[in-house]
């Protein structure tokens, strides 16, 4: 159970980069696949040459803010389709995630990685393992809340929700968009490069699939927890990512064969999907804050209701066409 919290610690900081581009930026990056492995490659490298590992690790993600970069560059400034140009990335690091190891794989076991000390100390699999990584991905969540709250952030948000209005305001939402996927590339990569570290080898193919686990981490957790606010949004990310790992370490205790994985996790993006629109759930405020909420009530005297400009008194539903018949049948 332990190293089901700490994995989901760790792919809090991917999830974090997922939410970023599908739901504050409204853009389906599918790079995440290709950049996940490009942090763990470049760290793995780097740390095996004699690079000091915290060092390696902020290679890695100038690594990822690259990649985010030229996924951002091809949809904005080639004009290729935003699905079309993550895949392109993502085909296209596979390659270059070759040439930064040499080889399909790379180990880490005899070398000092970020979590040496910890292994060292024993403390790896406590406690005290878990109490830091929740500390690290919250500077890491307020950091993100941070960002999203100062003007370029808020640029960000209108850019996903309506690109032409923040247009004709002077945005330039090009730039908005190349910004928050190498934002989230970046993130992902520091994810990679993590996740390397901790399981002691970098694998070519270890971001296959990567982009459906942090859609599941981030629909369930926002499923669960509601998005009424960046703060909440964020943190459901995070603590989806740890219910994710935790559900899965359950399924394997219950004796899943592993090549069900990703049927697994299919299944639970699905349920988290459609969790909001089953009715007993509306009940809860999370969920049924999302629903459609009644009108606010008007009070008396009021002339915001449409039907009261025309001389119908508010709520009776009279309006134009109620004045119009009864002219008419004068």
């Amino acid at each position: 159970m332990y190293g089901a919290l700490e994995l989901g610690l760790i792919y809090a900081a991917m999830a974090l980069g997922v939410y970023l581009t599908f739901k504050v930026l409204n853009f389906p990056d599918l790079t995440v696949d290709g950049s996940f492995t490009t942090g763990g490659a470049t760290a793995a490298s780097l740390i095996i040459a004699g690079v000091n590992p915290f060092l390696a690790t902020l290679a890695a993600i100038g690594a990822g803010l690259v990649a985010g970069f030229i996924t951002g560059l091809l949809h904005t400034k080639g004009g290729i389709d935003g699905l079309l140009a993550g895949i392109l990335t993502m085909i296209g690091l596979w390659s270059i995630n070759l040439r930064i190891m040499g080889a399909a794989n790379l180990s880490l076991l005899r070398e000092d990685t970020v979590f040496t000390p910890l292994r060292e100390n024993m403390w790896l699999g406590t406690w005290v393992s878990i109490a830091i990584l929740i500390a690290f991905v919250l500077v890491l969540k307020f950091l993100v809340d941070w960002f999203l709250t100062t003007d370029l952030g808020l640029a960000i948000q209108a850019t996903g929700n309506n690109r032409e209005m923040i247009r004709s305001l002077g945005v330039n939402t090009d730039n908005t968009t190349m910004l928050t996927l190498a934002l989230s590339n970046g993130l992902v990569a520091l994810c990679g490069a993590l996740i390397a570290q901790y399981q002691g080898f970098a694998d070519i193919s270890m971001g296959i699939g990567l982009i459906l686990v942090g859609l599941a981490s981030v629909i369930l957790g926002q499923a669960i927890f509601g998005n009424r606010n960046i703060f909440m949004s964020s943190l459901g990310a995070i603590l989806g990512s740890v219910i994710y790992r935790i559900i899965i370490f359950l399924a394997l205790r219950a004796g899943l064969n592993t090549d069900d994985m990703k049927l697994t996790t299919a299944l639970l993006v699905i349920v988290a999907l459609l969790l909001p629109r089953w009715g007993f759930l509306k009940r809860i405020p999370s969920f049924g804050s999302r629903g459609n909420r009644a009108p606010a009530k008007l009070p008396p005297g009021t002339t915001d209701d449409p039907a009261a400009l025309h001389g119908a008194p508010a709520g009776t539903g009279q309006g134009a066409a109620g004045t119009a018949s009864t002219v008419k049948e004068g």
